[in-house]
């Protein structure tokens, strides 16, 4: 990847994936029967057949789905910085406008919706970047296509991969552009012929746009990892977690368990001081609207997320700092060390911090803060910023350490 196509991303840190298509009708059960696997999987799973699973497209009419106010709320109220909508996922339904395949939103539904190009519009609008979730090896409704846990042998995979997978990209690439990138997704079997293939028509189309981790075989720009798997320790290259608010991606009515704001505050910092991104999902409804306990979650994350937007975006990892220290994260930027502050504490305590300190001050409103560093009994360097009582009962802020040096400085354990 360039340095110059990469910058943006390195920099977003925290994106909208937005899971939504014709699952989003069934909602996680079909006749009668409910899945315990996540919902937009529920045609492979319960095995439905084609032809009575392309019926849903006769019932799917979002005319709740406000796409501009959409677009804003993800940019204003939440503070994400891309949005991702799947295009196509594994069942073959495109939610754009496809001259390749009638199985479309534009052409086989009552909605007549280019959603894809409303996002697009509005995108431009208020200055958030677009990509798109294109399943460029599963497809459950064609027949060549492959699907997982099912037998593919008989399967003449190059014809669906020549005939719709390639022409579909294209059509995105042509008809929507300038994408920002392409989330491939599932690779299986494909060859290293083929997922080359993809990533040439991709960079001769858009040279700037960047292609997911599961492209296959290694041809990625940047490191996806599994779904809501959180790298351990900071990862040397550009990277991704793909996460979801409850435990499913599509929508699913029966699906409660959603993960608390200070769940998802906690893992999006620890993936911005690993110096990944941050891309969680929504699964709208088929009216198309997110449903009201994940805009809660999303609007108090948010806050959390424009209050500390300065340690947040354009920050790098700060390294692995010898200590688990617990409620605190780091970020950086050159010459500022930030001290994102998840628990309740009387005072920030850091050990081994090498740096020169000149000064502190609180993320959010720029208050000064009382900071000294010294020695302690065992001659180990120490940091600590005093914290006025309005902060002692207090989670989720963010502490900057001004520092003479551009980079952390963690001085070793001693033995």
């Amino acid at each position: 990847m360039s340095t110059d196509s990469a910058a943006w991303f390195r920099d977003a840190k925290y994106g909208l994936f937005v899971h939504w298509g014709l699952y989003s009708i069934l909602a996680g059960e079909y006749n009668g029967i409910v899945t315990d696997r996540i919902a937009e999987w529920i045609e492979n799973n319960l095995d439905i057949p084609v032809e009575e699973y392309r019926k849903l497209a006769r019932r799917f009419d979002p005319k709740a789905f406000d796409t501009d106010a959409f677009v804003r709320r993800a940019r204003d109220d939440w503070g994400m910085k891309y949005i991702v909508l799947t295009a196509k996922h594994h069942e073959g339904f495109a939610m754009y406008d496809s001259a390749v395949s009638a199985f479309s939103v534009t052409r086989a539904t009552p909605c007549g919706r280019d959603i894809l190009m409303e996002l697009r519009r509005a995108c431009d609008r208020y200055g958030v970047r677009l990509g798109v979730y294109y399943s460029q090896a599963q497809d459950w409704d064609d027949p060549n296509g492959y699907m997982q846990y099912k037998d593919n042998s008989r399967k003449d995979f190059q014809k669906y991969f020549d005939e719709k997978c390639l022409p579909q990209v294209c059509e995105l690439l042509t008809n929507y552009a300038p994408l920002s990138l392409i989330w491939f997704d599932t690779p299986m079997s494909m060859t290293m012929a083929q997922s080359q293939a993809l990533r040439d028509l991709v960079k001769v189309l858009q040279p700037d746009c960047l292609l997911s981790g599961r492209t296959g075989n290694g041809l990625g720009d940047y490191m996806t990892t599994g779904d809501n798997a959180l790298p351990r320790l900071p990862y040397d290259g550009d990277w991704e977690l793909p996460a979801t608010v409850n435990d499913t991606w599509g929508y699913n009515r029966r699906d409660d368990r959603w993960k608390s704001p200070e769940r998802i505050i906690a893992t999006l910092i620890k993936v911005v001081s690993r110096g990944g991104n941050y891309l969680l999902n929504v699964g709208p409804t088929a009216e198309g609207l997110v449903p009201e306990p994940c805009v809660r979650t999303l609007d108090a994350v948010g806050r959390y997320v424009k209050a500390n937007a300065e340690a947040i975006f354009g920050t790098r990892s700060a390294g692995l700092y010898p200590f688990e220290v617990p409620g605190i994260e780091m970020t950086h930027k050159p010459h500022k060390l930030y001290v994102h502050v998840l628990e309740s504490r009387v005072r920030v305590e850091l050990l081994n911090i090498g740096n020169a300190v000149t000064g502190a001050y609180l993320v959010e409103d720029r208050t000064p803060l009382d900071v000294r560093t010294y020695r302690t009994c065992e001659g180990d360097a120490m940091v600590e910023v005093e914290l006025p009582p309005r902060l002692q009962a207090r989670a989720h802020y963010c502490v900057c350490l001004e520092t003479a040096e551009p980079e952390p400085v963690y001085e070793p354990i001693r033995k």
